[in-house]
């Protein structure tokens, strides 16, 4: 099920969506740039569990940043094409709506403090991983848990194939989010915790992260589980 757009105006310009969007394709072309050095820049602006927390560090020449900095250098860089276009889509159909809740300054320090909280949780239930972690999916889970309180009856329009034959329906947001929430729990209980791959853990907690924090950071006139619209 990928989610391709909502029925949900916004009243502002989504300025910060649109930054985020752009800086995370921008830091990616400079990824492809690289060539064989791209895996040195991944250990030295990617998250690193061991390192953050001090039982592990890096060889000097690769120690350009203090490790707590990596967890917002990290935040942009990803793995390949589809883990950038599937976050930068889920980011697009989602990110407008929390921004217009919250407005710009906010929008910037909630995207940040959820993928702060999601590599936290996916670093203190691997302390010792010396995998790098990066990719936007933590804050963009935040955005997400935000979303399904402001306006979980809000229609997301879905591509969902079923072999041969695809389907773009119309379901509410609680239904497309649940379901992606309930996803991302199946496969942190199935996979293994230190092997590479996708950090399930950082999403939960990005998600969680999102869904606390939202009632913090939108203006006092938002209310949250905003009723369906009338057709």
């Amino acid at each position: 099920m990928f989610p391709i757009h909502d029925d949900n105006p916004t009243r502002i310009t989504p300025y910060v969506t649109y930054a985020l969007l752009s800086a995370c394709v921008l830091v990616f072309f400079w990824q492809i740039s690289l060539g064989d050095a791209v895996q040195q820049a991944v250990y030295s602006f990617g998250v690193i569990p061991s390192v953050l927390f001090a039982t592990k560090s890096l060889p000097v020449e690769l120690e350009i940043l203090p490790a707590w900095l990596t967890i917002f250098t990290s935040m942009f860089l990803h793995g390949g094409w589809m883990h950038l276009i599937g976050n930068m889509l889920y980011l697009w159909v989602f990110g407008n709506n929390v921004e217009d809740a919250m407005g710009h300054k906010r929008f910037i320090l909630f995207y940040l403090s959820c993928g702060l909280l999601a590599a936290l949780t996916q670093a203190v239930f691997n302390p010792d991983s010396e995998i790098p972690m990066i990719g936007a999916s933590g804050a963009i889970s935040g955005v997400l848990g935000a979303y399904v309180l402001l306006h979980p009856h809000a229609r997301i329009l879905v591509l969902i194939p079923i072999g041969i034959l695809i389907y773009t329906p119309w379901i509410a947001a609680y239904w497309v989010l649940g379901f992606w929430f309930v996803l991302q729990l199946v496969n942190s209980l199935i996979s293994a915790s230190d092997t590479g791959g996708v950090a399930y853990g950082a999403h939960l907690g990005g998600f969680v992260a999102g869904m606390l924090l939202i009632p913090l950071f939108k203006y006092r006139n938002v209310q949250l589980f905003s009723p369906a619209k009338r057709r």
